[in-house]
């Protein structure tokens, strides 16, 4: 079975950045399959917008999320926990082309509507014990492209790369424990975007 269309692309960009394995597929999805993908889960995934709370005040979080997986283990992150609904097809036919290039098998992916510029996340690394020693990270993103920002945490480095339509980023080995990274606001980005983050819960 050949598990990517002609048009899909496995042309990898490795990111020489320290105390980090990173890898970009700008064009892991052809455009055309990603377009197909980002109606699919806009419109089949079961969103739902959590709260957060910072310096004592709590605030709807500036996103829409949702996790899937094939067991009912629960995955905490920022003071909210969330329990897996089962992998959709979508879901299974995406992770079992991101597995190939990955090596690793993953058991929930969390997914993230970011429904125009002012949705982002803040600073963070994708740390959680749940996740292990040293968690193998697939990003899939579908939709707006949007700027991600990377930056060390003891060295004075940052990096910015654009995640295109179709795009996938591997983040691998001890990146997590050095650095972390946003997805910041932006005035100029009026459409939405899905984003898949692949992950393997111990």
């Amino acid at each position: 079975m050949d598990l990517f269309s002609s048009e899909d692309s496995t042309e990898k960009i490795k990111l020489d950045l320290p105390d980090s394995d990173i890898s970009y597929f700008p064009h892991f999805f052809s455009s055309e399959k990603a377009s197909d993908y980002f109606k699919v889960l806009k419109s089949e995934t079961e969103w739902q917008q959590d709260t957060i709370t910072l310096y004592g005040k709590t605030y709807p979080q500036p996103r829409l999320t949702a996790l899937y997986g094939d067991n009912e283990k629960h995955y905490t992150y920022s003071g909210i926990t969330m329990f897996p609904k089962p992998f959709s097809s979508t879901l299974l036919e995406i992770k079992s082309k991101i597995e190939v290039v990955s090596e690793t098998k993953y058991n929930v992916v969390l997914l993230n509507l970011y429904r125009h510029g002012n949705d982002s996340i803040g600073w963070h690394s994708d740390d959680e014990k749940e996740l292990g020693k040293n968690p193998n990270i697939a990003s899939v993103s579908f939709g707006a492209e949007r700027m991600f920002h990377l930056k060390h945490n003891k060295e004075k480095i940052s990096f910015k790369i654009k995640l295109e339509n179709g795009s996938l980023l591997l983040m691998k080995g001890a990146t997590q424990h050095f650095w972390k990274h946003q997805i910041p606001k932006s005035k100029k980005i009026n459409q939405l975007r899905i984003n898949l983050t692949f992950r393997r819960i111990n």
